[in-house]
């Protein structure tokens, strides 16, 4: 890349509307500068910041956020602490400026664990937020993707239960229906940030032919550029979804493609 790159000159023009991030590297951070762990996290919330300003920028539609995996709650005790405080802290300072913008907040994952203080602030977000259509962010807390089909598997199981949904009616549409953020469109790009190249249990079923972007950057450390740069490789891709090229080759046969 040239060092007189700007983010816009590397903007596609195709953009996805939904675009979906797993936040890592903040703690490998915070160490490289010589500072305890939970420094790395509160870095994490500016590098949110300018993501947010890009996607409304370039008008990515949905924004969904990778904050606490169900396995995060095996970190220790003091990280942990730290990050519900930083949560709390966000929601208290950050949700009212989302409003201004006309961005809806959403939250997915099982928050029974939670503390009620914190539960209430986030149900406190989604009703402020609610009507906003400008944009809409979604964050991912105590969330991984087999507890959300397995949560919709059960739903489905309850319905046939009560009589209300046959066995033959379980099919991908019904289980989608009960996929969380099904009303919204499944993320076009999966971003992740510090190196490895997995999706660690997120949105199993949503990204299910999400373009997939992996990159050494940290997560403090990725910046509007950064992002420019995954929406950039994401334009110069060819979306297939296991149907034919342009030059009548079948693909997808023992693929994603």
């Amino acid at each position: 890349m040239s060092t007189t790159e700007t983010p816009s000159s590397t903007i596609p023009a195709a953009v996805p509307r939904h675009v979906a991030i797993i936040m890592d590297g903040n703690n490998r951070w915070a160490r490289r500068q010589g500072l305890a762990g939970h420094a790395g996290h509160r870095a994490g919330v500016e590098a949110v910041r300018g993501v947010l300003r890009s996607c409304r920028q370039h008008k990515v539609e949905v924004l969904t956020l990778f904050a606490f995996s169900s396995e995060n709650w095996g970190r220790p005790q003091p990280e942990v602490r730290a990050l519900m405080a930083l949560l709390s802290r966000y929601l208290r300072n950050e949700v009212r400026e989302l409003h201004k913008d006309g961005v809806r907040l959403r939250f997915i994952g099982e928050r029974s664990r939670f503390s009620e203080r914190l539960q209430r602030l986030m149900s406190n977000a989604e009703y402020l937020t609610l009507d906003n259509r400008a944009a809409t962010v979604v964050i991912a807390v105590d969330y991984g993707g087999r507890w959300d089909i397995a949560q919709a598997a059960r739903r489905l199981a309850e319905q046939v239960q009560a009589g209300t949904l046959g066995p033959a009616d379980v099919t991908e549409e019904a289980v989608n229906r009960e996929i969380s953020i099904s009303d919204l469109p499944a993320p076009d790009l999966c971003i992740r940030t510090g190196g490895d190249s997995r999706i660690s249990n997120f949105m199993l079923w949503q990204c299910a032919y999400s373009e997939l972007y992996f990159t050494n950057t940290l997560w403090p450390d990725f910046g509007e550029l950064e992002f420019a740069r995954a929406l950039a490789d994401y334009g110069r891709r060819e979306r297939r979804f296991g149907l034919r090229d342009p030059d009548g080759l079948v693909t997808g046969l023992g693929t994603d493609a």
